[in-house]
């Protein structure tokens, strides 16, 4: 019912920035977090930063100062600014969103992935 599309992911040296976008698209009604997690080859899914519909930002402090979160709700669209890259960061980058869907009289939450943009910082 709800697809998300990442875009803006590619190889990057150390010190350098990229910008991941990220589009909901299907039978919204209200999309209340977005956000991006990040999965390193051997190691477990993280977030890396979320925003909730009032406004409120959740940071990894590992991209503090570092990276941004913001988002279009017109497009329905959610992006992520990432300054400073460090090889750490090299990673699979996933889009999250949870979307609150309507069908006919009913409601329901749906926690939503897209398929993952690659982010490799390396010289």
């Amino acid at each position: 019912q709800v697809q998300l599309v990442e875009s803006g992911g590619g190889l990057v040296q150390p010190g350098g920035s990229l910008r991941l976008s990220c589009v909901a698209s299907g039978s919204i009604f209200t999309i209340n977090v977005m956000g991006w997690y990040r999965q390193a080859p051997g190691k477990e899914r993280e977030l890396v930063a979320t925003k909730a519909n009032g406004g409120s930002e959740n940071y990894a402090d590992s991209v503090k100062g570092r990276f941004t979160i913001s988002r279009d709700n017109s497009k329905n669209t959610v992006y992520l600014q990432m300054n400073s890259l460090k090889p750490d960061d090299t990673a699979v980058y996933y889009c999250n969103a949870l979307v609150t869907v309507r069908s006919g009289v009913w409601f329901d939450t749906l926690d939503t992935w897209g398929q993952g943009t690659l982010v490799t910082v390396s010289s």
